[in-house]
């Protein structure tokens, strides 16, 4: 035993610096990472056997996981074995159900939107139907999560709602059978102007590429469209490989469209087309906006950096980085960033530094100076960090706080139930036009019901009135702060008139999504549409869509 330590002390002792270094830095970290589990199993048995209240073990480990996990980046979690069919409905876009959405309010869980041709909507539920019980299960004191675990289920098995509906005095029961819940990422694609093909991909799974794929092989075939507008706003990505097939359905088979690099350079991968496409010569001009994320961002910066389409819109979210799920013990999985990803020109376009935090925690976006200039196949200068910059940049109309007052509370979501009570039918989603006079009924449904907010600024102004009266600000100059607190006090009349235009269009969007469902809803606000405006007058004009994607003079 003896000689045989001996020999291996004296290999060692001839190994390499840097290999030595390795070796004992691993072993460093080993011993750390044993450590530290172990003064953390400790710690929990201390705690569940000795805290003075009892204690739910399986709750407070989570909250250490994701207090944990919460330091990297907000990507990165964990979960456990129960949420798993979420995970499998993000990549998948199917999940066993009634086919609707729900949510809480405050008359109890309400169907808020039930999918077209799915259970739910043929069995003829409706937005607005409060759910009392599902099967022999009363659920009107039961959170919408525990509701939605009782609708989902098995294929063909039948389920039984009882529900009680607006302007009803007696509830109804309702069967339905549940079935193969397969959520559309292109609930809509049609023709718009002279022969301008359009396509809205809301996400990306494993099915996404095929459904863009089926609607602009429709779109050329039957429509026979010159060019195609491709809308990634507030699509906030989704499978990498799907943004991959994606592209490939515009560029030549064997294009790096996207690389991936990590930690461990064995893992690194280069993703090329490797399909024929359908169209390699269409003019192309793609949507996007401050939402449009991820697997969205790596379809429009790798078609920007190929010279392959225009963007328009908003500069991009920002997400330059790479999930995948690691399998964990007792069925449960950690979502883990395990690498950046870098498009066609080289750039990486992840906007926020979560590697450098502040003292305070929070993670700072790269400052524009601090980011690099590449090059796209022709020469055109593009920038990495900070995501994806449209080459038309755009901005839709700003939507007021006020809507986001309304769409939270109940009042506006009852005024349209009992709007649609009054009308069984409405015209075409291209012909339908809210009434002014409706929209008078409207403000007056609100103060009846009594309708209430409070603006930020208000808030903030009684925290400066607070501050300026400690300092003897007021004394000198009160006329100022009362007329600017007249300002911005909550005033609903003048609030209604001032954003009446935008709240008339948010509600002929909630009406018409009940008639003809999401594909209608889409469908009526591209009525006003500055970015779909300016998308169509690049395509209409091929010298400057030419020029757009043209090496620089």
């Amino acid at each position: 035993m003896l000689r045989i330590k001996s020999i291996c002390i004296y290999c060692m002792f001839f190994l390499p610096a840097a290999a030595l270094h390795t070796a004992f830095a691993q072993d460093a970290n080993r011993f750390e990472i044993s450590k530290q589990l172990e003064i953390l199993n400790a710690l929990v048995k201390e705690v569940e056997m000795f805290y003075v209240d009892s204690v739910e073990v399986d709750r407070m480990v989570h909250r250490g996981i994701d207090a944990m996990l919460k330091g990297f980046d907000p990507y990165t979690e964990y979960i456990p074995e129960e949420n798993m069919e979420m995970l499998k409905f993000i990549t998948t876009g199917e999940y066993g159900g009634i086919g609707s959405t729900i949510m809480q309010r405050k008359q109890g869980v309400v169907i808020s939107e039930p999918y077209e041709g799915m259970p739910a909507q043929l069995a003829g539920l409706k937005a607005g139907d409060v759910i009392l019980a599902v099967d022999s299960v009363d659920v009107t004191n039961v959170s919408s999560t525990k509701i939605s675990e009782l609708l989902k289920g098995v294929p063909n098995s039948k389920v039984t709602l009882k529900i009680q509906r607006p302007g009803e005095k007696k509830p109804r029961k309702i069967e339905l059978t549940r079935k193969q819940i397969v959520v559309n990422q292109v609930p809509y694609y049609g023709v718009k102007g002279d022969g301008i093909g359009y396509i809205y991909l809301s996400g990306f799974t494993d099915k996404s590429a095929q459904e863009v794929k089926n609607a602009l092989d429709d779109l050329i075939r039957n429509h026979h469209i010159r060019s195609l507008v491709l809308d990634l706003r507030d699509n906030g990505g989704g499978v990498l490989e799907a943004a991959v097939q994606i592209v490939n359905l515009f560029v030549p088979k064997g294009k790096e469209v996207v690389a991936t690099r990590g930690k461990i350079p064995q893992r690194d991968r280069i993703y090329r087309t490797s399909l024929e496409p359908v169209d390699t010569v269409i003019p192309i001009a793609v949507l996007i906006n401050r939402n449009s994320a991820s697997a969205a961002e790596i379809v429009c910066g790798a078609l920007q950096d190929m010279d392959r389409a225009v963007l328009v819109g908003e500069r991009s979210f920002g997400k330059g980085l790479v999930q995948t799920p690691r399998d964990l013990p007792y069925g449960g999985k950690v979502k883990l960033t395990i690498s950046k990803y870098y498009i066609p020109s080289g750039r990486c376009i992840q906007q926020i530094d979560y590697s450098h935090r502040r003292e305070d925690g929070s993670a700072a976006a790269i400052p524009d100076s601090l980011t690099s200039i590449f090059y796209t196949s022709h020469g055109r200068p593009v920038r990495d960090g900070g995501g994806v910059r449209p080459d038309f940049e755009t901005t839709d109309m700003k939507t007021p706080a006020m809507i986001y007052y309304l769409a939270g509370d109940d009042a506006l979501f009852d005024y349209v139930t009992e709007w649609t009570l009054k009308h069984k039918t409405i015209p075409s989603v291209d012909e339908f036009v809210y009434p002014d006079k409706d929209y008078d009924n409207f403000k007056a449904y609100l103060r009846e019901k009594k309708f209430t907010y409070n603006w930020q600024s208000e808030r903030y102004l009684k925290e400066l009135l607070e501050v300026a009266e400690f300092e003897g600000y007021l004394d000198n100059d009160s006329a100022l702060f009362s007329s600017l607190e007249a300002k911005l006090t909550p005033d609903l009349d003048r609030d209604l008139d001032s954003y009446g235009e935008q709240i008339k269009q948010f509600i002929s969007r909630e009406i018409v999504k009940r008639y003809y469902y999401q594909k209608g809803e889409i469908i009526e606000s591209l009525k006003n549409d500055r970015t779909l405006d300016k998308a169509l007058d690049i395509l209409n004009d091929d010298a400057v869509y030419r020029k757009t994607l043209s090496a620089p003079e």
